[in-house]
């Protein structure tokens, strides 16, 4: 398929019908990852300056910002940003000092008056940053309005960039990044899980845990029974700095299966896979309708449960106010895993969405890091004020229980920062199926290497 064609197609299209095999794309990357990159204290240093001061990075969801007034901190190592939606009703960062002497203006998230009053000698500014009180005559207040950063939104989400000479966030993501997530509509999500917590290993340790399904057996036994992990079915999409990656979602060992199996094995999925729920009502009528009288299930030619299942979730979504028709069927039931780089890591698939993103612990310990973990959903407008998250700030660690597989891998992450530690284990060897890692680290690299 050439690249035009596959443009004017559905945008999922074009990672099935052009992604590589985990074996072409090993090819493309050094598979073997030094391991000083995780404990290293000069490492975290060239990060902070190679990576973190100058890439967009998600700091939060645009309807966190809905009044105006409304303001979030965000930090990266010691710099302390802001991001505030402005009385004319832009959205806006800056660095969180105020220009006089530095006193921080802002803490954590909230409501700013229209005047923001530094507390030290009552300098004061507008919600659009200029400076607006200051009896000193020799102060110029125009050339002393708080110094901002780029903002910008993507699918709901605010990034923010500390570098005030970085191109774009849309350049940054890419087109085709865009392109292929603009039909999900994760705008219109509502965010159903919050949870933050800070972390015994570094942050790629947790970016690496997510970006490959090679542990499943190992971590998430209790995963295969109703998921197939098939390295020959498993596609990949590198688009420069991120990366697309994308496994058939389907009941294991579909092959051979009848009817009646494929049936019980998809009924068993909400036990993992939450979101499943709401579309079973109609997969079970759709299933009904290939029933003859006397109850026997018959799934005539390019009829399985999985395709029940993708036509479902189509219908269900649709019923309910989602435009899905940018979607595939595939994307109706498989979810497609994205890297956006530096620290975000999601799992998508038509109605519903998870993130991981990682950052690294504020004291610079490379053996430390924080975790936020977000949940979304596309509900009706109707059920999205009840269903609704507030964070979730975990103080005391193994306090918060989450979902079954994020727990196993919450509790592994910590287990393999203490293996990367020995001196004498300088590198770890990936295999083909850990393509995205190599890729990954491909990007880091990059980033150094200009600093």
């Amino acid at each position: 398929m050439s690249v035009d064609s596959a443009r004017s197609a559905r945008p999922g299209d074009w990672v099935d019908t052009q992604g590589l095999t985990p074996d072409a794309a090993s090819a493309l990357f050094r598979m073997q990852i030094p391991t000083d990159r995780y404990t290293s204290p000069e490492f975290v240093a060239r990060e902070r300056q190679a990576i973190w001061m100058r890439v967009w990075q998600v700091i939060g969801r645009e309807d966190e910002f809905a009044a105006a007034g409304a303001f979030k901190e965000y930090r990266i190592f010691d710099q302390s940003f802001v991001v505030m939606r402005g009385k004319d009703g832009g959205l806006r960062g800056f660095v969180n000092a105020c220009r006089h002497r530095g006193n921080p203006l802002f803490t954590g998230q909230g409501q700013a008056k229209q005047r923001i009053v530094c507390q030290y000698h009552l300098w004061s500014y507008d919600q659009q940053g200029a400076l607006r009180g200051c009896s000193k005559p020799e102060i110029d207040k125009d050339a002393y309005g708080l110094l901002e950063v780029g903002v910008d939104t993507f699918a709901g989400f605010v990034f923010l960039n500390p570098d005030p000479d970085a191109a774009p966030l849309r350049e940054f993501l890419g087109e085709d990044v865009i392109r292929i997530l603009e039909p999900y509509h994760l705008d219109q999500m509502t965010t159903v899980l919050d949870v933050r917590e800070a972390l015994d290993c570094n942050w790629k340790v947790v970016m690496d845990a997510f970006e490959e399904g090679y542990h499943v057996s190992g971590i998430h036994p209790q995963l295969l029974r109703v998921l197939v992990i098939d390295p020959t079915k498993t596609r990949y999409r590198f688009l420069d700095r991120h990366s697309v990656a994308v496994a058939p979602f389907e009941v294991a060992h579909v092959e051979g299966m009848g009817p009646d199996k494929q049936v019980e094995g998809i009924m068993e999925l909400p036990e993992t896979f939450p979101g499943v729920v709401r579309v079973l009502p109609r997969f079970t009528e759709l299933v009904d309708g290939h029933r003859s009288a006397d109850g026997t299930l018959t799934f005539p030619e390019g009829v399985t449960g999985r395709t029940l299942l993708q036509q479902a979730t189509r219908d269900t979504l649709s019923r309910d106010g989602l435009d899905v028709d940018g979607l595939t069927d595939a994307q109706m039931s498989d979810n497609h895993g994205w890297v956006l780089f530096p620290n975000f890591f999601m799992t998508i698939r038509a109605g519903e969405a998870t993130v991981i993103m990682s950052t690294p612990h504020p004291d610079g310990d490379p053996n430390r890091c924080i975790w936020h973990i977000t949940s979304f959903m596309w509900l009706p407008p109707e059920h999205r004020t009840a269903f609704a998250a507030e964070l979730v700030d975990v103080q005391e660690p193994g306090s918060f229980k989450y979902f079954e597989a994020l727990q196993q891998d919450y509790e592994q992450m910590p287990r393999q920062q203490i293996g990367l530690r020995n001196d004498r284990l300088d590198h770890m060897a990936l295999v083909n199926e850990e393509v995205v890692i190599a890729h990954y680290h491909s990007v880091i690299d990059r980033y150094l290497a200009t600093v």
